[in-house]
C-alpha cells in the first residue's frame, strides 16, 4: 500500500501531526524528492535510516524557510558559512554550519548541512510548518533519487508517511555542498551551483 499524498493548499494539520510523532514527509526539492523529518526527532531520523537502508551515523542535510529557522536548531547568528551562503540563498547551495549542540540529524556531530532551497513552494511549506526539516534524497541507498511522486509513495508504503505531491521533478545535480575553512570554500560535493559562483563576499 502506497503512502498517501498531500497537495499544496490542503489542510496543514495532518502534516504537523505526522512530524510531531516522528513520521516522514516526502518533499519536492530543486532536483528530486527528499525525506523530511524534524531534525530534533530521534524517531524521525531513525525512520529515514530504515527507509533508505542507510548506515546509522551518517548526518542528514536540512532545508529551512529562512535563517531564523536555522537559528532555532542552534546555528549561530554569526556563522560565517551561513553569512556567506545567504548572499546566494535561496539556492542549491548547502553549507556546513556549526550548531550549539549535536542533533539527531547531525548524527552526533557539532555541525549541520543546511540550505534555503530554491523552491518557492517548499520554502512556503517550511514557513507554514514553522520548522526546518531534513531533506535527504528519497531513495534506497545506492539507488538514483526519485523524481515521480508515485514512486516515492511506493517507497514509503507501510511507513507512517505522507508525500507532498509536487509533480514529476526535473532531476539533475544535487545541491553543491561546501565548508568554509576561514579563508576559502572547501567543496565537499560539486553540484547544481557552479563552483565559480560560490560567495566569497
Amino acid at each position: 500500500m502506497s503512502a498517501p499524498r498531500w497537495r499544496f493548499g490542503d489542510d496543514m494539520a495532518p502534516l504537523r501531526a505526522l512530524l510531531a510523532r516522528g513520521g516522514i514527509l516526502a518533499i519536492p526539492t530543486e532536483s528530486s524528492y527528499g525525506l523530511a523529518v524534524d531534525p530534533r526527532s530521534v524517531a524521525g531520523v531513525e525512520a529515514i535510516y530504515r527507509v533508505k537502508a542507510r548506515e546509522r551515523g551518517k548526518p542528514l542535510p536540512v532545508v529551512a524557510a529562512d535563517v531564523a529557522q536555522l537559528a532555532a536548531l542552534g546555528v549561530a547568528a554569526n556563522d560565517e558559512a551561513v553569512r556567506r551562503a545567504a548572499l546566494v540563498w535561496p539556492g542549491a547551495f548547502t553549507v556546513l554550519a556549526k550548531i550549539a549542540e549535536p542533533l539527531p540529524a547531525s548524527a552526533g556531530e557539532p555541525a549541520l548541512a543546511v540550505r534555503l532551497p530554491d523552491h518557492a513552494e517548499l520554502r512556503a511549506l517550511l514557513a507554514a510548518l514553522g520548522s526546518a526539516l531534513t531533506a535527504t534524497s528519497a531513495n534506497r541507498s545506492g539507488e538514483p533519487p526519485l523524481l515521480d511522486p508515485a514512486e516515492v509513495a511506493a517507497l514509503l508504503g507501510g511507513e507512517d508517511a505522507v508525500v507532498v505531491d509536487g509533480g514529476t521533478l526535473a532531476g539533475g545535480p544535487p545541491s553543491t555542498l561546501a565548508a568554509w575553512t576561514g579563508t576559502r570554500w572547501n567543496v565537499l560535493r560539486a553540484g547544481r551551483l557552479p563552483i565559480s559562483s560560490l560567495p566569497v563576499d
